[in-house]
């Protein structure tokens, strides 16, 4: 039943045919990976480069160059992420809080080191137009605040503990109204139309 079911989803007749499908979605798998780690990372950036970097690049250009401001292995801190400007701080705040939730939920991005940056989130979502967003963290955050002791038990760097975390988190329920909000407002499209309007909040000398 299985193997049916995956034949018809490729379009597939026969064993042969499903292999040769198979290794072309390996190939392009293989060949992201080798573009992702061969990108140019420029350390500083300008118009002119901006202009020139397509738009699915566009983010992750911007999020290399932050990097580069810290030496390697050096962990993200708040204090060093607020003396960014507003627009790489939105970037950088917006593209962690989507990851985490997307990844683990709420819970899960508290519980990181990029949940030191939720009110810098919560300001990115607002800054870039998405005053819905910046509303559905902005109550995480109040939720997170006042239920910050008791999550803290749970924080002893154990699986089980994290896993445990999650029962009866009232953080729970945010996380498909803020993954529901991200997709209906095609919030990476508005991303790179703030980035592209405002690049001026980018440029790195």
């Amino acid at each position: 039943m299985i193997l049916t079911l995956i034949l018809s989803f490729f379009g597939c007749k026969g064993k042969n045919e499903l292999k040769k499908e198979k290794s072309k979605i390996e190939l392009l798998i293989e060949n992201s990976g080798n573009e992702y780690r061969n990108r140019k990372i420029y350390k500083k950036l300008t118009v002119n480069i901006l202009k020139k970097i397509p738009n699915h690049k566009l983010e992750q250009t911007i999020l290399d160059n932050i990097d580069t401001k810290f030496k390697k292995g050096e962990q993200y801190t708040l204090e060093k992420i607020s003396k960014l400007m507003k627009g790489q701080q939105a970037v950088f705040s917006t593209f962690w809080l989507e990851g985490e939730v997307y990844n683990g939920g709420f819970n899960q991005y508290y519980f990181n080191p990029s949940g030191k940056c939720s009110k810098m989130g919560e300001i990115g979502f607002k800054r870039i137009g998405r005053k819905k967003l910046s509303e559905v963290v902005a109550l995480a955050n109040k939720i997170h605040f006042e239920n910050k002791v008791k999550l803290e038990k749970f924080d002893d760097g154990t699986v089980q503990s994290f896993s445990d975390s999650y029962e009866d988190n009232p953080l729970n329920e945010l996380d498909t109204k803020f993954i529901q909000n991200l997709e209906l407002t095609k919030f990476g499209d508005i991303k790179i139309k703030y980035i592209r309007k405002n690049m001026n909040e980018f440029i790195t000398e």
